[in-house]
This record gives C-alpha cells, structure tokens and sequence, in this order.
C-alpha cells in the first residue's frame, strides 16, 4: 500500500509511476476522496467541539438554577449529527482505503520500462542448453510414457490442471523439496518454517492478493483461503509487530503446496505440470532494513540460482520491464530454465523486491535505538524452486534417448542412491 502522505506532497509522481505499470492516472480521484474524508472529519471534530462546550455550558447553568433546557435539546441534535458524521467518516475512509488497496506498488528507478514480457531485459545466461542427437521430447510425454505421470487419474478425481505422480517422479519430487531446504536453511541461513496452508482475510491482504485477485484464488466456505504462495504466511508472521533493529534481517524458507484457479490462464499450458490447480514450492522470505533490501533482493535471487547450478541445468536471469511486474513487487528478476522439449526458457521462479508495499499494509514495522517512532520494514519473496517447473527441467534437460531420465546427482542421496529413471521394459 502506497503512504497518503507522500502522494499528497507530490501527486504528479504517482500518476508518472503507474503510467510506467500502463496503469491510468489516478492522484486526482485519490486526493478529491481524501479531501472528502478530510472534510468529514473536521465536520466530526467540529461536532464533537460543540457537544463538548454544550454540555460544559449545561453543568454552569444547572449549578446556578437557569434553564438548560434548549441546550439539552442541542445536545441532543448533536448526538444525532455526530451518529451521521461518524458514518460519513467511516464511509469516506474506507473509500480512500479501498482506492489505495487496489493501487500496484510503483516501480523502483532502475526498474526498465516495457509492458510485456518481449520487452522484459536479459541480465544473464548461466549453462549452455544440450545439444541432443535424436528429438527431445516434452516432459508430459516423458512422464505418461514411464507411468509415472498420470493427468487421466487426477482429471478423475480432481478435473482439469490436476496431476497424480508415482514412483519414481514422485520420490523425486519429494527429493527435490529436501535438497532445496537443506540448502537454503544449511548454507544460506534461512529459517525452515511450517506454515498454516489456510488463512484469513487479513493475511492475503497484507501480501496483495486481496481485494484484487480473489479470483484467482481458492476460497472455502469457514472463511480461509488456500495459500497460493508460502509468502502469504511466511510474509505475514511479522504482521503487526515491532522487530528489533538487530534482529534485521530475517530469512524463512518453507516448503509447501500452493493452490490457484488459474483464473486468467484459459487455454494457456493446458498439457502437463506448467500451470497447475495445485503444485509444490519451497519459498524464500526476508523481511529486511529499507537499507538492506537492495542487497537482499540480490542475495535472495543467487540463492535460487545456486539451486540449478547444483542440478546443472541452463538458464538464464530477466529483469522484468514495469509492466510486466507482480502487484506487490517494485523490482523483479525472473529465473527462467532451459526447456529441450519446448525450445524456450521458461520461467520457474520469480524473486520479487516489494520495498515497505506489504509492510504498510501490515503494519511491519522495527524501532531504531533512540527514536521514538518506528518505520517501515522492506519484504521480499522469491521461489527457490517451484518444484513441478524443476521436474520439468530435469526431465527434458536430462532425457535419454530411450525415454529415461539421468538423475542429478546432487539428488543421488535423497533418491536412496537411485542415478535414473529407466523406461518400462
């Protein structure tokens, strides 16, 4: 959520931020409602006043024996007007809120300008892509064939963008989950966390996702949402609360099932484990000093890098273009992996800087040794890996030509010594 306040003192630089989002203006709609909610409540305070003076006056009277009887009246009238002013605050409250609720965070400076992802910037390409000697094949083709990738089973028990993995693919996956965590939580100090996978309102509205994306969520009938990234919980563990300066930065990690409609993905990656209802991820969250966060966003995206690097798989780094962006995030680099059977890099994790986006609609603050007042932490996210994308990756990068797939062998423990997945005989 953006400050009022700054956009008060210079509304022309939101409009010229949400320009570079292909956002329309908006300063003008946004001061005219915080001046009404202003107005409301002088009118409130100016009530208030009056009642108080009122009622001051009609003890005075009433020690000398005078009639009160028609400021009582106006005490009365006054009850009445304030009951109206406070709802009219509250009215014009919630509609600044729902205004500003709905506003993308503006992009940092250095954010490249662009509305799609043609115009997204390459940073860097890490792995050369392998050159096969027969056709590559793509990872659903590869999967169905072993039988271990079963899309016919799940539409049965689920419908459509479901999958139902066995054996070794979902030894692998369950590996995949492991390496990653001992990873992150061992050589880079992130806290392993254990979230809830249902949450409240006030949770997928402190990361972004409510109001504006409730159709793109699961949502149960006790009032819970299903988490569609570990940001939500892990982002929100520091919602309300007052960290130390010390004790910045702070880094969780979490492995855990993530669910989205898909809402607006009609027709897109209808085949295979690319966009699923329900799919595995091990997330990254820092919650970090606004000096810090720059350093952090950097930090964050190597680690997830280092998780390919280990796997040995190509990829390649985008810096995505302004329009291009999440909701939450002023700054984003794409990790994209080298898909064979696709012949394209695809995305398969995005590691966002949100700066005090979330913080704000959290209430995430720290307290600086001798001042009185706190200020705003910066949050950042990123996937390290989405796991159902990596086992894309591994089955088409490492494909053989009779349909089998060479394990890694950075996951050669956690697959019980397992090297590949053979081909039925």
């Amino acid at each position: 959520m953006l400050d009022l306040k700054s956009i008060r003192d210079d509304p022309a630089a939101i409009d010229r931020a949400l320009k570079r989002r292909g956002q329309g203006t908006l300063a003008a709609e946004l001061l005219r409602l915080d001046g009404d909610h202003r107005a409301a409540i002088a009118r409130l305070q100016a009530l208030q006043q009056r009642r108080n003076e009122a009622s001051e006056a009609i003890g005075r009277a009433k020690a000398k024996g005078e009639d009160a009887g028609a400021m009582m009246a106006e005490v009365a009238s006054l009850k009445t007007a304030m009951a109206e002013a406070t709802e009219a605050e509250g009215k014009a409250a919630e509609a600044v809120m729902s205004l500003l609720a709905r506003v993308p965070n503006p992009p940092a400076e250095d954010v490249p300008d662009g509305m799609d992802p043609a115009q997204n910037v390459l940073l860097r390409e890490v792995g050369k892509p392998r050159v096969f000697d027969f056709p590559a094949r793509q990872h659903f083709e590869l999967g169905e064939a072993l039988g271990l990738m079963d899309f016919d089973a799940a539409a049965a028990l689920s419908g459509a963008r479901f999958v139902v993995l066995k054996g070794a693919l979902a030894r692998l996956e369950r590996a995949l989950a492991a390496f990653m965590l001992d990873l992150h939580t061992a050589e880079f100090g992130y806290q392993e966390v254990i979230p809830p996978f249902l949450v409240r309102d006030e949770a997928m509205f402190g990361t972004g996702q409510l109001p504006k994306f409730a159709q793109d969520l699961f949502a149960t009938t006790s009032g819970h949402w299903l988490i569609p990234t570990a940001e939500v919980p892990l982002t929100n563990l520091v919602g309300g609360k007052i960290l130390d300066f010390d004790a910045l930065p702070l880094r969780f990690t979490a492995y855990t099932p993530c669910f989205r409609s898909e809402a607006g993905a009609a027709g897109k990656d209808t085949r295979g484990l690319i966009r699923q209802h329900q799919f595995g991820k091990v997330e990254l969250v820092s919650i970090a000093r606004p000096e810090q966060s720059e350093a952090e966003h950097e930090r964050m995206t190597q680690c997830a890098e280092e998780v390919l690097k280990r796997l040995g798989l190509p990829y390649r780094v985008m810096v995505l273009c302004a329009g291009d962006m999440g909701f939450a995030a002023r700054k984003t680099y794409d990790i994209e992996a080298w898909l064979p059977g696709q012949n394209a890099y695809r995305e398969i994790s995005s590691c966002s800087n949100c700066g005090d986006f979330q913080a704000r609609r959290m209430k995430a603050r720290y307290r600086v040794a001798g001042e009185k007042g706190t200020r705003f932490v910066h949050t950042l996210n990123g996937s390290a890996l989405a796991i159902g994308r990596t086992m894309i990756a591994i089955l088409e990068n490492c494909q053989r030509e009779d349909g089998g797939i060479a394990i890694p062998p950075v996951l050669h423990p956690y697959m019980s010594g397992m090297t590949s997945i053979d081909p039925i005989q």
